[in-house]
């Protein structure tokens, strides 16, 4: 089943660093289609919230001549939350911890983003 290789992805994704303390897979529409994330996080939102700011890379990338999006960062003083597309129908998001080693889990992220973007 997709689904279970999507939360297999997502799973080992969270698994490959102590950095990374979530994911999600979502639909450029803003749905969730899998996640790995704490209770307390709003799937909702966080899905509205990505697709939102995915749109907004890719329209800025393309204003600005900056080539095709690579991936959406925002930093703030608690951590990180990095999105990438997962293929055309989808947005990786994962939150990861202030000290988190950037060069590593953009490598991370980018090899589950195309396992995900293969599966979708």
């Amino acid at each position: 089943m997709r689904t279970d290789t999507f939360q297999k992805t997502l799973d080992e994704l969270n698994g490959s660093s102590a950095d990374i303390e979530a994911s999600a897979l979502i639909s450029v529409d803003g749905l969730m289609i899998s996640s790995a994330l704490p209770q307390h996080m709003d799937e909702d939102r966080i899905g509205a919230m990505s697709a939102a700011l995915l749109s907004l890379g890719e329209r800025a990338t393309r204003e600005l001549a900056r080539g095709g999006l690579e991936r959406v960062l925002v930093q703030g003083k608690d951590g990180y939350i990095i999105m990438t597309a997962a293929g055309s129908e989808a947005v990786l998001t994962v939150t990861a911890k202030a000290n988190a080693k950037l060069g590593l889990l953009f490598l991370d992220i980018k090899r589950a983003a195309q396992v995900l973007s293969k599966s979708l």
